[in-house]
């Protein structure tokens, strides 16, 4: 069984990059998977492996400067949800684009999962979800606006052509774990919008916690590994992902014709050349050979 460790924390590191090697190895002498990015703005990432490693890695990032008060989320797999560990070193542990965003000094308003559940019913309420267009594409709450964005950078383009639609209304946010609302809730507040609130631990949080017979959510929820999608309790859902376009596939979605493994799927046939579909291919190959002498491959992970 591996046990799952999601994290992310805004402070100030003087060197992120006189981190990066400690926590490198750290990792891998406890056979630690997943990845971390290491920004002058703080820490981000998901890992996974024993309880013993796990712990290990979050007493070593609690002794970093500014990150006593880290917190995480945990959830477990029992496959590798990741196929080997990364440390990296970001401009931003979450890319946004916007230099002058610090969450470190005012963000919307936490709500626990109940208190959630009583905001977003309200009729005032605009509820925005912040996340990619895939994410939203597999689950979402209720009544939540979705702006199709393709990434988390586009989202203060979106904010600008669309905040006269939310005059006069109360603003609701929510991400997968909480850090994008960090972040765009900060930026909402320093637009002048002054009832701006985000789901406290995000999504994972939420469907960790809600009786799904109380739940406003629908669907699954995306996660950045190879579980795909979770769903109430965090147990992984039915998605795949495409390794073309890494976006997630239904079951159905593999009898599609234009789905041919780890090459293409219906949402990304024509964003390819001939030359890339190859390369694909032969990637898919040795990943086939790999899965057939019993062991991983680094496209897998």
């Amino acid at each position: 069984m591996f046990t799952i460790a999601a994290l992310y924390h805004f402070t100030r590191f003087a060197d992120p990059a006189a981190l990066q090697q400690p926590l490198l190895a750290l990792g891998r002498a406890h056979n630690i998977r997943g990845s971390l990015l290491l920004a002058v703005e703080g820490i981000n990432g998901t890992i996974a492996g024993s309880r013993a490693g796990i712990d290990a890695v979050l007493t070593h990032i609690r002794a970093l400067p500014g990150c006593a008060g880290v917190e995480h989320k945990e959830s477990w797999s029992e496959t590798p949800p990741f196929g080997r560990f990364k440390v990296r070193l970001k401009r931003e542990i979450v890319t946004m684009g916007q230099p002058d965003i610090d969450p470190r000094t005012s963000v919307g308003n936490y709500l626990s999962p109940a208190e959630w559940n009583d905001l977003i019913s309200a009729p005032d309420v605009a509820v925005i979800d912040t996340r990619n267009d895939y994410e939203v594409g597999i689950g979402t709450f209720e009544g939540a606006i979705d702006p199709q964005t393709k990434s988390f950078r586009d989202f203060p383009a979106w904010w600008q052509a669309n905040k006269e639609r939310f005059h006069n209304k109360r603003i609701a946010m929510f991400c997968t774990g909480g850090i994008r609302c960090e972040k765009s809730t900060n930026y909402l507040l320093g637009e002048g919008v002054q009832d701006v609130y985000h789901l406290k631990g995000g999504i994972l949080k939420y469907l960790e916690e809600m009786p799904e017979a109380q739940s406003l959510w629908n669907g699954e929820c995306y996660v950045f590994d190879n579980r795909v999608s979770v769903g109430h309790g965090l147990v992984p859902g039915p998605y795949s992902t495409c390794h073309a376009c890494r976006r997630p596939l239904a079951p159905e979605d593999l009898a599609r014709p234009e789905f041919d493994e780890g090459v293409s799927c219906h949402q990304c046939l024509h964003e390819h050349t001939e030359d890339d579909r190859a390369r694909f291919r032969e990637r898919q190959k040795q990943i086939t050979l790999a899965r057939a002498r019993g062991h991983g491959h680094f496209a897998t992970g």
